[in-house]
């Protein structure tokens, strides 16, 4: 049916079914049979019951309960994660969502190991958390542009499997997300923000000299699919020239994500009936 998931993005955009990233189409919308406008419409409708599972999720954390869910947002200099992250995390409640960003470490943080400044973020019992780039930076321009050696980012992948296998062990669901852009596309929202004055903060130089480096990024991106992709923490990769079908991508399977936790409201620590009585009997 037109503007509705044909297909379950859990199932269509699980890395294990989309191929090679290389050979992947970012202009692609898999599993939605839509256009823009039902996407947005499909987005909105969600909301509410986005905004329903957050809110059990937060009360449940406030009576002890220890789960939480971190959603992981990679991709390419323009590929739309802070797109994501106001038209998706704008659908949650703010106090009951952190969002950090992670970009080049600083001083103190490259004094410590590469997940010391990621366990400083983690979203506490109750709260959606959301990494808009991740502890997978480590992985990726260390790698690309040999910023450390081969024998110490490579180990990396298994220290980011256990890492994220005591997360969820610990009640976190893990959703990580690559947003996938075409190299036109890219070209298209750097000239526009080269035209806008209020788009002017957000081009970098530098962008234009990592183009360069696209295929690596590619393989390196394929490389972490390939080791650090599994049930527990699973990565999806989501095609990202339309920015609605990136939205409503994510915040479908941030959908699904909370929905799995069959989240019920927390039962009173207190004797209903009886403040029932004592509120009834106030002045």
């Amino acid at each position: 049916m037109d503007g509705a998931w044909r297909q379950s993005p859990w199932e269509c955009l699980r890395v294990g079914s989309t191929g090679h990233v290389a050979d992947f189409d970012p202009s692609a919308t898999p599993g939605f049979g839509g256009d823009k406008s039902d996407g947005k419409k499909v987005l909105g409708d969600i909301g509410d019951e986005l905004a329903d599972l957050q809110e059990r999720l937060f009360a449940n954390g406030r009576s002890g309960d220890h789960r939480s869910v971190l959603l992981v947002l990679q991709g390419m200099d323009t590929a739309g994660k802070g797109g994501i992250v106001r038209h998706v995390g704008g659908l949650l409640d703010p106090q009951g969502l952190t969002v950090t960003g992670f970009g080049a470490p600083t001083k103190e943080e490259l004094s410590h190991d590469f997940l010391w400044r990621i366990r400083k973020a983690l979203p506490v019992a109750g709260r959606i958390g959301v990494f808009d780039r991740s502890h997978y930076e480590d992985v990726l321009p260390v790698r690309v542009h040999g910023l450390v050696p081969e024998s110490e980012w490579s180990a990396r992948y298994d220290l980011i499997n256990r890492f994220e296998a005591d997360l969820v062990d610990a009640g976190t669901t893990i959703i990580k997300c690559a947003l996938v852009v075409s190299k036109d596309e890219q070209r298209e929202r750097l000239a526009e923000r080269l035209e806008r004055p209020d788009k002017h903060w957000k081009y970098d130089p530098s962008d234009i000299d990592e183009r360069a480096y696209w295929d690596a990024y590619l393989e390196a991106y394929q490389a972490i699919f390939d080791r650090t992709d599994s049930d527990a923490a699973p990565w999806f990769l989501i095609p990202a020239d339309h920015k609605w079908y990136a939205r409503l991508a994510v915040g479908q399977l941030l959908l699904t994500a909370l929905e799995s936790l069959e989240l019920e409201w927390p039962p009173a620590d207190f004797d209903v009936d009886e403040e029932r009585k004592r509120v009834a009997a106030m002045d």
